[in-house]
């Protein structure tokens, strides 16, 4: 098998790319980026480059890869800041990568990284399969015209596409990025480093949340999923777990004591307050859940599972 990840140098990127070497031990897994400041290891090919240059796209695809995973973007913050990059890359560079699929010997299965920002507006207090996206930021309207040119190059036979709507993905490692969502993940990461973090939205805010484990675990699960099984739009909302900020805060506080979440403190940030009250908190995932895919069972163990993987990456 010959796999691709754009967005390989990044967390999640490098993390599905461990689960697939562990499932594949004799795959060509090939990844793509801007860089890459924590080399992924000899067992992976990586390609440095602008994934809006279909030169890049070409020499990272080769002739025969037989499965592609769309990781990378601009996010969320980062394009709403920036129109001309958010759309240069979210929309201009996947429409590339679909086109160098398209001259493939053979379609590929495409795995695409969409996201809950598809949804705003006037939303219903919980959302379903049903629920049409009506996205009220760039980054949001970059992904859902994404999902729709992904189910029309598979209707068109060119790639056999799949796109999963991703929650907020909490405890992301690492320094904080961009993305409007990165504060769910700092008022976690920081204070269990013994750090100060600047929340920058009410601690009444809700999210909709994932963790890095069961994310990576949808990914591999979309890819081995039978094309029939797939709805004609090619897109599943993936479940998660609703939390208000204050819940996550004291789940925290439970596993590593008082403290700890005593280390957040409230600083309100207008700008980030304005796009994730964008968002939406509640689902039903009745096609996801009936196509095998898994929400963490509580916060307390996304807590827990970000000290074990810090630990592991400290003695590595």
């Amino acid at each position: 098998m010959n796999i691709l990840i754009t967005g390989g140098g990044g967390f999640i990127g490098s993390r599905l790319a461990a689960a697939l070497r562990k499932k594949h031990p004799d795959a060509r897994i090939r990844l793509l980026d801007v860089g890459f400041p924590n080399p992924p290891g000899k067992s992976f090919d990586c390609t440095t480059g602008d994934l809006a240059a279909p030169e890049v796209i070409a020499s990272a695809l080769g002739h025969d890869t037989d499965a592609v995973f769309h990781l990378a973007a601009v996010v969320s913050g980062g394009a709403e800041a920036d129109f001309d990059l958010g759309y240069r890359v979210n929309l201009d560079g996947t429409r590339a990568l679909l086109e160098g699929c398209r001259k493939l010997a053979r379609p590929p299965r495409l795995v695409f990284a969409s996201s809950v920002a598809a949804f705003g507006g006037t939303l219903p207090d919980v959302l379903d399969d049903s629920t049409t996206p009506a996205p009220q930021t760039s980054y949001g309207t970059q992904k859902v015209i994404s999902e729709y040119l992904v189910a029309d190059f598979t209707r068109k036979g060119m790639i056999d596409g799949r796109s999963l709507r991703l929650p907020t993905i909490v405890v992301r490692p690492g320094k904080p990025n961009l993305a409007a969502s990165s504060f769910a993940s700092g008022i976690i990461r920081e204070p269990l480093a013994g750090a100060v973090s600047e929340c920058p939205v009410p601690d009444t805010t809700g999210v909709w949340i994932l963790s890095p484990r069961r994310v990576v675990e949808a990914f591999v699960h979309a890819l081995e999923l039978p094309s029939s099984v797939w709805p004609t739009t090619r897109v599943v909302n993936l479940p998660g777990i609703t939390l208000t900020v204050r819940e996550m805060i004291d789940a925290m506080g439970r596993v590593a004591g008082r403290e700890t979440a005593e280390r957040v403190k409230f600083k309100p940030d207008p700008r980030i307050q304005a796009i994730v009250r964008t968002w939406p908190v509640r689902f039903r995932t009745e096609r996801a859940d009936a196509m095998g895919f898994k929400a963490d069972p509580d916060f307390e163990s996304i807590v827990r599972d970000h000290i074990e993987s810090e630990k592991a990456a400290a003695t590595a």
